[in-house]
């Protein structure tokens, strides 16, 4: 896959469906995975990928941080959508963990402890999702206008750690992604929380790590 030219290959995915990009995704004939984070919009990628073929492995990092209406509404969604879910958490609980480091850390304020709570709680167990897993393609429903850090990538891009990352919605505006909960009449958590960040158009760590 390293000589696919992905400037020209995403030009020409930009002009097709989002089941489509997963379609010529899968056409590649390399394991494959898609992840959720089931944040308040994350139906749209599972409804995709499952309408498309619901044996893709869906990894879901569970922090143990998240709030009871978000865990309502992931178990509502694998329940009606029954993706292929795989669910990794951190080795160690939110409790203990807040108890050693006093709560959950600020990055301005304690930027080593800050790290080493995002290794803990989001890229030690994805590490592990990638080890038990391991895919070659990265299905992923980050967007354009989500971040600073996303407005340089595109439908296609190499992840440092050599996945092809797949983002079939990377066009997509936040009105595009209400347009498509509404169609499907997909549900939505009111309340959702990810520790690792500080701000709502922060990178998580995932998309950035090395």
């Amino acid at each position: 896959m390293k000589d696919l030219d992905l400037s020209k290959i995403s030009a020409e995915l930009a002009e097709q469906s989002p089941q489509d990009i997963i379609r010529w995704a899968l056409a590649l004939g390399e394991p494959v995975m898609s992840s959720t984070s089931f944040s308040q919009n994350a139906a749209v990628m599972l409804h995709l990928v499952t309408s498309v073929d619901r044996d893709i492995p869906v990894v879901w990092v569970d922090s143990g941080y998240n709030v009871p209406d978000a865990y309502r509404v992931a178990e509502r969604l694998m329940k009606d959508l029954k993706p292929n879910m795989k669910i990794f958490t951190p080795e160690m609980t939110a409790e203990r963990r807040n108890a050693i480091m006093g709560g959950i850390p600020h990055p301005d304020d304690t930027p080593e402890l800050f790290k080493e709570f995002t290794r803990q709680v989001k890229l030690e167990p994805f590490s592990r999702a990638l080890d038990e897993i391991k895919p070659k393609i990265w299905i992923t429903g980050i967007r354009k206008e989500e971040t600073d850090f996303r407005k340089g990538l595109d439908i296609l891009s190499w992840d440092a750690r050599g996945l092809l990352k797949v983002a079939p919605i990377f066009h997509w505006t936040a009105d595009d992604v209400q347009r498509y909960m509404e169609e499907h009449e997909l549900p939505s958590c009111k309340h959702y929380f990810d520790p690792t960040k500080v701000a709502e158009n922060a990178e998580c760590g995932l998309h950035t790590a090395a």
